[in-house]
């Protein structure tokens, strides 16, 4: 959990049924639209060359619209003949799939559209129908879990202690499109509000699982979930309650009013403010709480000790702390693989 700033790769996995793309070489910026495109049905058939009266080798010939385009309820597929013309209009939004050797058409009708927005300042290095890759310069802070879809927005603290916990009541609609910082637990209650107030994003140090569940169902995971119509939530520290490290907590507060971005498949925040707005520091240490339930930062000093007896009747090496010994094997450096991350 170390914020650092450098160069990035986001990879933005598209849907099926890719209409658009930006072409590679192309600057972005966080919020600009990539890609877009279309949620089919299932497909149907247009009978069209028997229609038309010609036989299927001169489909081609008489076909108005080609392969593969997306035409509207109404457009003009076919049409032979002038003064007695025959002609076969498409029965539906969608888009033509195939041209079959009997003569026919398959059509698939449209029944969503999609967009797919940059996370990330800088440049596309790839654009095809499965991925759009943008690398760009930003300060980023791994979580470790994301859920919801990607966010855009403005970084805010809300009660001016990024360490604090955010209390529902704080939320309103004056905090529409921005990324909120919930240094301690986020319930149900506060990622509720705030998706209902049109709040792009919450940062939060943890969520508990039955907060987690309640929000998303009983199908997720600790390891993050893709749901575009649910509440953006990136879990930074654990499941249970904890206070963000002031390793953690003081840069977040110092960048607020900055853009930023969640991208929630990598479960990183990415914030774009100049390479010398904070300063980053050492990573902090985590170690589990005394209720087993949560984790929390160890501050101040810290050695190691002699073996102790513990709560729990186990002997084991302890770390002497400002706040009592902590078994040695319950505490490490958080610091997950990086993925895609600075070269």
């Amino acid at each position: 959990m170390t914020w650092r700033h450098g160069r990035w790769t986001v990879d933005h996995t598209l849907p099926i049924g890719t209409s658009t793309h930006v072409p590679p070489g192309q600057a972005v910026r966080a919020g600009d639209v990539v890609a877009t495109g279309a949620v089919f049905a299932a497909p149907f058939r247009v009978r069209v060359a028997r229609t038309v009266g010609v036989a299927p080798d001169d489909l081609a010939r008489v076909m108005r619209v080609a392969v593969g385009a997306e035409v509207a309820r109404g457009a003009l597929l076919a049409r032979t003949g002038r003064r007695f013309a025959r002609a076969v209009s498409a029965p539906a939004e969608g888009r033509i799939l195939a041209a079959r050797a009997d003569g026919d058409l398959e059509m698939a009708p449209v029944v969503g559209r999609w967009t797919v927005r940059a996370t990330c300042d800088g440049t596309v290095t790839r654009a095809d129908d499965a991925c759009v890759r943008v690398e760009g310069a930003a300060w980023c802070l791994q979580g470790l879990a994301a859920y919801g879809a990607d966010a855009i927005g403005e970084l805010t603290v809300v009660d001016g202690d990024a360490r604090d916990e955010l209390l529902p009541a704080r939320i309103d609609t004056r905090l529409r499109d921005r990324i909120l910082v919930a240094g301690g637990r986020a319930g149900p209650e506060v990622i509720a509000r705030a998706h209902a107030c049109g709040v792009a994003g919450v940062v939060a140090g943890a969520v508990p699982p039955s907060g987690l569940r309640h929000i998303y169902g009983d199908d997720v995971t600790a390891h993050g979930l893709d749901r575009p119509d649910a509440p953006t939530v990136l879990c930074l520290v654990g499941f249970g309650a904890t206070v963000l490290p002031a390793e953690v907590g003081g840069p977040l507060a110092a960048l607020a009013g900055h853009r930023a971005a969640i991208h929630r498949a990598s479960a990183r925040l990415f914030v774009f403010a100049p390479p010398d707005a904070i300063d980053a520091g050492e990573p902090p240490s985590l170690a589990l709480a005394a209720d087993w339930s949560a984790v929390r930062p160890i501050e101040g000093g810290a050695a190691l000790g002699p073996a102790r007896r513990f709560a729990s009747e186990v002997v084991a090496d302890a770390l002497d702390t400002d706040t009592g010994p902590v078994p040695a094997a319950n505490v490490m450096p958080y610091e997950p693989p990086l993925r895609g991350g600075p070269r």
